[in-house]
């Protein structure tokens, strides 16, 4: 699930530490590497990777920094969708039915901001989702949202009433879930990078004396943060900042 880059619209967030340019190739490395470590995981089991993009006609802002074979649905959230269905939840419910549309019989939807994401968690989920039976599988964030989210069917209802861009989304999505009767399958936490906190956190993942076990590589958001000091400006500023 990915907005197009651009300035200003990008891990807005990780300002002032980024500037509004840096921002913007950061969150390109990001898509890099998940695309990359999503082909990395359909070496194992049958994945196909999509970019589910926003606004409408962006899918050239995407093609550079995706992994050759990516493909592209639209999740702008144009659809119309059932009462209580709204914001992320509609753009969400719009990707998982286009997928489901094209035939497949399961789809998962990932995040855009889990660039080490362990390759090990989307083989697990996408093996889960080939399993006999109905579930949503569901991989829980840090923050109290989730990174990924799968199901055979496009069930609506599970996004509804969620009060999105808070700590209570993956709550709330396992008691809709309960409310249809679907088993959850939870996926063990990982953490979005959106702040400087959960940069902190990635950058010492990415060392190779704390990386934490089974974490993919993020080659190209390791590339980044290296060759602009980044390790070294948050240090600073949460130095500043007493943290």
């Amino acid at each position: 699930m990915a907005k197009a880059p651009g300035a200003g619209r990008t891990k807005t967030r990780l300002s002032p530490l980024l500037s509004p340019h840096e921002a913007t190739r950061l969150g390109c490395c990001f898509l890099r590497d998940m695309t990359a470590n999503i082909a990395l995981a359909g070496r194992s089991t049958a994945i196909d990777a999509y970019v589910a993009f926003a606004p409408a006609r962006s899918e050239a802002a995407f093609t550079q920094f995706v992994e050759p074979g990516t493909g592209f649905v639209l999740a702008d959230g144009s659809i119309p969708a059932p009462a209580g269905v709204v914001a992320l939840g509609t753009c969400l419910l719009q990707a998982m039915s286009s997928l489901f549309d094209r035939g497949y019989g399961a789809v998962g939807l990932l995040n855009a901001d889990s660039p080490n994401l362990p390759t090990a968690r989307l083989i697990e989920a996408a093996r889960l989702l080939a399993s006999p039976g109905e579930r949503v599988v569901l991989g829980s964030a840090s923050d109290g949202g989730y990174y990924l989210i799968g199901m055979k069917a496009a069930h609506a209802d599970v996004f509804r009433d969620i009060d999105w861009s808070t700590q209570r989304v993956a709550e709330q999505t396992r008691a809709r879930a309960a409310d249809l009767g679907l088993a959850v399958v939870e996926l063990a936490p990982w953490y979005d990078v959106d702040d400087p906190a959960s940069l902190r956190q990635l950058l010492q993942d990415l060392q190779g004396a704390s990386r934490t076990a089974g974490a993919y590589g993020a080659p190209a958001t390791a590339r980044f943060l290296e060759a602009n000091g980044i390790a070294e400006r948050l240090a600073a500023k949460l130095a500043d900042a007493g943290m």
